[in-house]
This record gives C-alpha cells, sequence and structure tokens, in this order.
C-alpha cells in the first residue's frame, strides 16, 4: 500500500520507518502506539529462517500482539511466510518439540520478525504512512483483553487427557523400536568378534574387495583405550623432561647468584686494599 497526496512515510535515523498502531476502531482518540520497522539486514546472522530481502524486522511489538495478531496485522502488505516474536534482537528463542511444556512468557514488548513471501511486501510496509494507523482488533477478528484473554490463556493451557495419552504412547512404542534395534545391533556385533577355540575372529569384505575387521562398540573402546594409554605415558614422559629442564633451570640460576655475590665480594676486598709504594 503506498502513500498518496501528502501522505509519506516516516522515516527516523537508523533506516527505521514508524507505523502507528492502534488496539480498535471504537478507541479513535486513544493515543497511538508506534512501531519501528526496517528491511532486516545482519550478514553476521546464519538463520536461513530469516532470509535478509523478504524478512522485516520490528521493534517496540506490545505485550497485546502475539503471532497471529502480527500476521493479521502485516497482511495488508503481502502474503506471510512466517512470524518470529523474541524478547531481544538476535538468535531465534528456541521452542520445546513436545508442545506440552512451554516457559511462562514474559509480559513486556518484544521483537518480531516478519517473514513475506515476496519482498514486495517489506517494501509496502517501509512506505505505509503514519498518519494511518494499523488497526489490532476489529469485529471480525476480536483481541481479547484483560479477564477475557486471562480466561482464553488458562482454557487453551488445559490438555486432553486422550490426546496426551496417545502421544505418551506413540513416545513410547518409537522408544521401544530404538531400544530394540540397539541391541539386535550390538547382539550382531558381539557375535562378529567372537573369538572361535582357536582364537581366530571372523572378518567382513570391506570396500574394494578387502578383508577387515569389523569394527564394534569393543573394538572401538578398546581402541580408546589404548590411545588414553599412549595419551598418559607421553604426558608422564613430558612430565619428567619438564622437571630435568626445570632442574637444570635452577641450578644455573644458582651458579649465576653464587657468581654475582663472588663478584661484590671480590671488589669489596680491592676496596679497602691500602696501596702504598714508598
Amino acid at each position: 500500500m503506498a502513500p498518496s497526496g501528502d501522505q509519506q512515510a516516516w522515516v527516523i535515523p537508523g533506516g527505521f520507518t514508524v507505523l502507528s498502531l492502534r488496539f480498535s476502531e471504537d478507541d479513535a482518540h486513544a493515543a497511538l502506539h508506534q512501531l519501528c520497522v526496517k528491511e532486516h539486514r545482519v550478514r553476521s546472522e546464519s538463520n536461513t529462517h530469516r532470509p535478509q530481502e523478504r524478512t522485516l524486522f520490528v521493534l517496540n511489538v506490545p505485550p497485546y500482539c502475539t503471532q497471529d495478531v502480527l500476521r493479521h496485522v502485516f497482511s495488508r502488505f503481502g502474503a506471510i511466510e512466517s512470524v518470529e516474536l523474541c524478547e531481544k534482537p538476535g538468535a531465534s528463542e528456541s521452542s520445546d518439540t513436545s508442545g506440552y511444556f512451554r516457559p511462562a512468557q514474559r509480559q513486556c514488548f518484544r521483537v518480531a520478525y516478519i517473514v513475506f513471501t515476496s519482498a514486495s511486501g517489506v517494501r509496502s510496509a517501509k512506505r505505509h504512512p503514519h498518519t494511518l494507523p494499523l488497526i489490532v482488533s476489529s469485529a471480525e477478528r476480536p483481541v481479547r483483553t484483560g479477564i477475557h484473554k486471562w480466561i482464553q490463556q488458562y482454557s487453551k493451557s488445559l490438555v486432553k487427557a486422550s490426546s496426551l495419552q496417545q502421544d505418551i504412547d506413540q513416545f513410547m512404542n518409537e522408544f521401544d523400536r530404538r531400544k530394540e534395534e540397539e541391541a539386535e545391533l550390538q547382539k550382531q556385533e558381539a557375535e562378529q568378534q567372537q573369538e572361535d577355540e582357536e582364537g581366530w575372529v571372523k572378518v567382513a569384505k570391506g570396500s574394494r574387495g578387502a578383508k577387515t575387521r569389523p569394527h564394534s562398540e569393543t573394538a572401538n573402546q578398546r581402541t580408546l583405550q589404548r590411545e588414553d594409554r599412549k595419551k598418559k605415558r607421553k604426558e608422564l614422559l613430558n612430565f619428567y623432561s619438564w622437571q630435568h629442564r626445570n632442574t637444570q633451570r635452577e641450578h644455573i640460576a644458582e651458579l649465576r647468584k653464587k657468581f654475582e655475590e663472588d663478584k661484590q665480594r671480590i671488589a669489596v676486598l680491592r676496596a679497602q686494599r691500602k696501596f702504598r709504594p714508598f
């Protein structure tokens, strides 16, 4: 949406564009809230979920603006791919994958990263005039506040026992399947590493027809133990070498100290001697 007539975008130092935000259309005489938006361009950040040309960085997001609210408000500028809310700029906040145990969110002003499907959405948002406020709550999409908001949050926090039990059963079945696969793999490796009565070990055919001894967890542990013993032996030798060098340095320092003392003693004797040629 481009400004028309004398309506121009309000750009402040730092390259941020100021967008006015109004909670509802009924609050015509209420004070407006300002959002600061800018195209997200951070070279040092390696987050692939925030493409630079299609990501809009938003500052001063009020607590009543959720991801759904921001998606609805900024959808007037173009189709939105994703919306991310963070307490401070930088790395994305990690979310729990289970969906049941989420940390309590602080009620504070936040920053947002809005990714549009096209770069034109970012340009349209930056050209939007500050005299046309964005409406948060409408009759079609009301945003609850006060006690109604608390009731809604409490209702969403309740988990149905049937869905929770279903997810637990699915997780346990997957866990049991992985354990069985690991036990079967360890059993096969133990059979491959087992020696017969004459001390022979069954070998497997490696790449390019070369016969190699199969690698197993037991063999890997033995190799690691040998490496640890070699490392400790090397550290011990290095310690003895360091002790020998340290003893030599102390001996040289003692000799130098004794030499300086002898020089001072000779100087004193020379000063006390009286030269009488007659």
